[in-house]
């Protein structure tokens, strides 16, 4: 089968499109015939070799193939698996706990991360919902519940996360900000944002606005920066950025957390998101909560759009369409 490999830590350069071994699926296993990826900021920091990923591989990572999202059709399953069975169109995150693998014509995935894909969605629309989606959905309803009313600032909003927590806000009656590059904005408005900033323009700890919860999807400032951009009571959430402003929100989140009214932190990660995937669907099929799709580019392709989306050229997600010559 064709895949996209890593062989070693580096730039778009590095990787590879290659014949490899089709895997077969073990204990509690299911075998996906992957027919669409998406792209996320997980792939390149991987890529890059961040902190996180050389925890597991200090040369070289330790995952062969890149990529976490799936959406495809069961081809065999493992023993022990009872959920699905051959020709079930599922979707999925390959991220928690099982790696990565998706930028491939098949993978393996623990039945455990799979869903169910909703019929009235196309596999390349499935694929951008399980690590983005997911991950904005949870942000938003974790330990305190977007109320009707918040007033919301994403920043980082015209991303593939972004544009998904954009919408999510406004389902639940939150006011919203987004905050991106100028070429982002007119894509946040069409989406509901009630408000936009640029990036470059303006730097929203020092507008003088505060809100109920700022969820920041690229955070490079410190805590003390962003605390006076909150309400009394207000909520930071951090799902990703510089290792600075990682390395703060893991360590002196929870400190100053506690000697405030202020909550700032890591976004809380649900181990078991299918009850999320469901709601998703629900709001994809009422016309709620719809995918913001760049582009669709082949699997061949994925080096380029990966250095798109790192430099910052990507409005939403990037779909990888995965063609099978029998099919």
């Amino acid at each position: 089968m064709k895949a996209i490999v890593i062989p070693k830590y580096g730039g778009p350069e590095v990787l590879q499109y290659v014949d490899v071994d089709k895997p077969s699926p073990a204990e509690g296993e299911v075998l996906v015939k992957n027919h669409a990826s998406s792209l996320n900021g997980s792939d390149f920091e991987v890529m890059r070799g961040a902190w996180a990923a050389r925890l597991g591989g200090p040369r070289r990572t330790k995952h062969k193939i890149l990529g976490t999202d799936i959406a495809g059709r069961v081809e065999a399953v493992g023993s022990g698996v009872t959920k699905f069975k051959p020709d079930d169109d599922v979707f999925g995150d390959l991220l928690y706990p099982g790696g990565y693998g998706a930028f491939a014509e098949y993978v393996c995935a623990q039945e455990k991360v799979l869903a169910l894909k909703p019929p009235c969605m196309t596999f390349e629309e499935a694929a951008t919902y399980p690590e983005s989606g997911i991950i904005a959905i949870q942000s938003l309803r974790g330990k305190r519940q977007i109320q009707p009313g918040d007033k919301v600032l994403i920043n980082g909003a015209g991303g593939g996360m972004g544009t998904f927590a954009v919408q999510i806000a406004k389902y639940y009656g939150a006011e919203v900000t987004g905050v991106d590059s100028t070429m982002k904005l007119d894509i946040l408005r069409s989406i509901g944002a009630d408000y936009v900033m640029d990036y470059k323009e303006v730097d929203f700890t020092k507008t003088g606005e505060r809100y109920d919860m700022i969820l920041d999807t690229v955070a490079r400032r410190s805590l003390f920066a962003y605390r006076r951009a909150l309400k009394h009571d207000g909520m930071l959430i951090i799902v990703g950025g510089s290792r600075s402003a990682l390395f703060q929100a893991f360590v002196l989140g929870p400190l100053m957390s506690r000697i405030g009214s202020k909550k700032m932190g890591i976004n809380p990660i649900n181990m078991d998101p299918m009850q999320d995937y469901e709601i998703l669907s629900e709001l994809y099929e009422a016309g709620k909560v719809v995918p913001v799709i760049d582009r669709r580019v082949p699997l061949s392709e994925v080096p380029d759009a990966l250095k798109d989306l790192e430099e910052g050229q990507v409005i939403g997600k990037v779909v990888i369409s995965i063609e099978h010559d029998n099919t």
